[in-house]
């Protein structure tokens, strides 16, 4: 491998060419599809509404009929999920919100506009045509293109599905991601710590990731940091496994043995980003499985899978929306850009002007799992940027 750092956009873009669907497919109920990434554009089966109804509770008129002023008899009542009568000429139709636009009728006086005499009904004033209308195929018409493959169905999207009578759709199947963490001073909560013990809290964040993703981890275990053990937990992942996450021992110490073993089980084909935190970032594969060695410092590990990681993995379970939501704010503080480029956590925050502020967490270091749990976002800072107090500052969202 070459001894340069690889600059972070140019290793996404490899990535995300090399990336293809390693899933199948398969058909679930709309609540089960929350989440998950669809498998096939989606038609209208049919239009919405399905025909002209009624915006507002009125009265449904002909508008070249009538005008201000005009007093009408009222021939008929027509409430939500009824046909009514044709309009008789020259009179109103009570009608109500979502209420089928009666044959012979064009527009609606919605009730604040009018004034109810008996059996009789005085409009106040001069409806047009398509006044308070819902048009059929006004929302949607039958046979275009609701949803497109490869989209991530949020809450809403599964509401448009049911408007237009879907209740099942084909989704891709999860990606299952083998997680294995290395080092021998890791320990499972809640065993007491022994000396130069810590809690092993990669393995669950990277989890916790791949499940807020909809994707199934395939737990891998601590792996001892010996090149044996990590070449079977290798092994295992590829056999079960349609790619593998680990963290830790892909750094150049005597202990770090990940790098060694995926070079004598198949290839590497990244190692080393011009990025802080994160640079001992590798890709390769295990015969033909997808490997990920994220670093082992919590905050690095973070980092690179939410850069990194995550938009290959979304697109081998068949996405098309894999990147972070992008905006800007004033910074709050001041920051002399390095050698690589910089993810700073910060708190984003919007004041009743709409300007935004960015906050950095007060200790940047890559072991500080708190600042990654306090902020909101990543602030990018180019290699050599220098920020000062006011200036914007690009920040990638994580929510």
């Amino acid at each position: 491998m070459p001894g340069s750092l690889i600059p972070v956009d140019d290793a996404i873009q490899q990535l995300s060419a090399r990336a293809s669907v390693l899933v199948g497919t398969e058909t679930v109920s709309l609540l089960a599809a929350l989440g998950r990434v669809l498998a096939e554009d989606i038609s209208a089966p049919n239009s919405v509404p399905a025909a002209d109804n009624s915006a507002m509770d009125g009265y449904a008129v002909r508008a070249a009929d009538v005008s201000a002023g005009a007093v009408l008899t009222i021939s008929d009542r027509i409430p939500a999920g009824t046909v009514g009568n044709s309009l008789v000429t020259v009179t109103a139709a009570r009608i109500f919100t979502g209420a089928l636009i009666p044959k012979g009728a064009d527009a609606v006086v919605i009730q604040e506009d009018t004034e109810l005499k008996g059996d009789l009904v005085v409009l106040n004033v001069t409806p047009r045509k398509g006044d308070h209308v819902r048009q059929a195929g006004q929302d949607i018409r039958a046979g275009s293109t609701i949803l497109t493959k490869g989209r991530r169905l949020r809450a809403q999207d599964i509401g448009l599905l049911a408007s237009v009578g879907y209740d099942a759709i084909s989704v891709y199947a999860k990606l299952k991601v083998g997680v294995m963490s290395t080092g021998d001073e890791l320990v499972d909560p809640p065993a007491a710590l022994g000396p130069g013990q810590i809690y092993n809290s990669n393995h669950y964040t990277l989890q916790a990731l791949l499940l807020q993703l909809n994707m199934q981890p395939v737990d891998l275990g601590m792996v001892a940091d010996t090149p044996k053990a990590t070449i079977a937990a290798l092994q295992k992942g590829s056999e079960t496994a349609d790619c593998i996450l680990s963290s830790g021992g892909v750094s150049v110490g005597e202990e770090d043995h990940v790098k060694s073993a995926v070079e004598s089980l198949g290839k590497l084909e990244l190692w080393r980003l011009a990025i802080k935190p994160g640079k001992p970032l590798a890709f390769g594969r295990i015969a033909e499985t997808p490997f990920f060695g994220l670093p082992g410092n919590p905050v690095s590990g973070f980092v690179t899978f939410m850069l990194i990681a995550r938009d290959y993995l979304l697109r081998c379970q068949g996405c098309t929306e894999t990147e972070l939501t992008t905006v800007y704010g004033a910074a709050d503080f001041d920051f002399k850009g390095g050698g690589r480029r910089e993810y700073l956590r910060v708190q984003l925050h919007f004041d009743a002007t709409g300007r935004s502020t960015v906050t950095g967490f007060h200790n940047q270091g890559s072991g500080v799992m708190s600042s990654v749990s306090w902020a909101n976002g990543l602030a990018e800072i180019e290699i050599g940027q220098n920020v000062s107090k006011g200036d914007l500052v690009k920040v990638l969202l994580l929510n």
